[in-house]
C-alpha cells in the first residue's frame, strides 16, 4: 500500500524544513548538552533535571520522527502555478455569509498550515471540504456544530 500524499504549500514545507533544521542544530545538541551535565550532578534517579533532560529529548527526537515522514509524503503544490476557475487545494476564496451579510475570507491549506486567526483552513475542514469544485456565484453550505452556514462565493484566487 502505497503512503498517502500530504499536500502542503511551498510556505508550509518552508516552515517545516525551518523548524526541522532547528531542531537538528539547536535543540537536539541543547537538550544532549543538558542530559551531560545533569548526569554529572550524582544519581539519576532522584534527579530532576535529568528526567526533564530526557522527557525534552524523547520529544524533540519524535518531532524530527514526525517532520521527517511528514516532508517524505509531501505533496508540495504552489498555488501561483494553479489555473482554475474552480475552487481547488491553494485557493484563496471570499465568501459572503448570506444571514450576516459580512465578507470573509479563507485560504485553503495543509492540515500542519491551518491557522484559523489568519484565515488559513486545513484542506480536511468542514469549510474547506464544502468549498472544494465550487466556483464564483455557487452558494456554498457548511455543517458546522451551530447549525448550517451558506455563503456565496464572491472571488477566488490563487497567490
Amino acid at each position: 500500500m502505497a503512503e498517502e500524499k500530504v499536500p502542503m504549500t511551498v510556505e508550509g514545507k518552508r516552515r517545516l524544513d525551518e523548524e526541522l533544521k532547528h531542531l537538528l542544530s539547536v535543540e537536539r545538541p541543547t537538550v544532549i548538552k543538558a542530559i551531560e551535565v545533569a548526569r554529572g550532578h550524582g544519581d539519576l534517579s532522584e534527579n530532576a533535571d535529568y528526567s526533564a533532560a530526557k522527557e525534552r529529548q524523547g520529544f524533540i527526537e519524535g518531532r524530527i520522527q514526525e517532520i521527517n515522514a511528514k516532508l517524505a509524503r509531501a505533496q508540495v503544490i504552489d498555488p501561483l502555478s494553479i489555473k482554475s476557475n474552480k475552487i481547488v487545494f491553494g485557493a484563496t476564496v471570499e465568501l459572503e455569509d448570506q444571514e450576516a451579510s459580512k465578507r470573509l475570507t479563507y485560504k485553503i491549506v495543509g492540515v500542519d498550515e491551518a491557522d484559523a486567526k489568519t484565515g488559513k483552513v486545513g484542506i480536511t475542514s468542514p469549510i474547506a471540504r464544502a468549498l472544494i469544485g465550487k466556483s464564483i456565484g455557487d452558494e456554498v453550505v457548511v455543517h458546522a456544530p451551530k447549525g448550517q452556514i451558506r455563503y456565496d462565493v464572491i472571488s477566488i484566487r490563487y497567490e
